[in-house]
């Protein structure tokens, strides 16, 4: 039995992994999906990892899942607990000393968006739609319950320090989403074998894909801890 963590992204809460949570329960795992205070404006990086781990307690056989901003909180993360294996989900990839405000000009990030655009045949200069962006992959009931939900406020403050000393001697996998249209799959096959020299492995769907494919997601998750697992030899 392993110890899932899963750390939601940005103007988020736990409700985000509501699909995937009881897939992977019904597997005999414990499943921790902490509310990060990210409506807090006196709560930075350093503050959410603290949650991450208030949340895990003692809890042993750790692999840490972190979606899109969280790829900056479960460095820290690791930092603290004894992560058996970290899994980037559509996440951001933070370079030492790098803020989080700093990353999307740093990556490239708007000329990636723009370009992806272009190609889809949406205009690049066309209004912000959440629909188009975040949903379009989503089936209906589920948009409609997060849409009644609302969506969190997020705090500007953890996009202004720079707390990642190192990148954790941890193993990580990184998986993109192929039809993400927040983070591009081009853009993110670059932006992973730059900074962390790893060859991301790719799932169909857009950028949230706990809320779109959970069944998929969680078949990834468990290949990984799988092949965590010392292969059985002969005798």
């Amino acid at each position: 039995m392993a110890t899932y963590v899963l750390i939601h992204g940005a103007a988020s809460d736990s409700w985000y992994w509501h699909r995937v949570v009881p897939a992977l329960r019904a597997r005999g795992h414990d499943v921790v999906a902490p509310d990060l205070p990210c409506d807090d404006d006196s709560a930075g990086l350093p503050e959410y990892a603290a949650a991450v781990v208030e949340a895990v307690g003692d809890r042993k056989s750790l692999i840490l899942v972190a979606q899109s901003l969280a790829g900056f909180t479960a460095p820290l993360v690791c930092e603290r607990l004894p992560v058996k294996l970290l899994v980037m989900l559509a996440a951001m990839v933070p370079l030492p000393g790098e803020s989080l405000g700093d990353w999307w000009v740093n990556t490239g990030h708007a000329e990636a968006r723009r370009a992806q655009d272009q190609r889809d045949g949406r205009r690049a200069d066309a209004p912000f739609d959440v629909m188009a962006t975040f949903f379009h992959d989503v089936p209906r009931k589920v948009v409609s319950a997060a849409l009644q939900r609302g969506e969190r406020e997020q705090s500007d403050t953890p996009f202004e320090k720079r707390p990642l000393r190192a990148w954790p001697a941890v193993p990580t996998r990184f998986l993109l989403c192929r039809h993400d249209r927040f983070f591009p799959a081009e853009f993110m096959r670059r932006v992973v074998k730059e900074r962390l020299g790893i060859t991301p492995d790719e799932m169909d769907g857009g950028h949230l894909p706990a809320l779109a494919h959970p069944r998929a997601l969680v078949a990834r998750l468990e290949k990984y801890r799988l092949d965590l697992e010392p292969r059985k030899t002969r005798p």
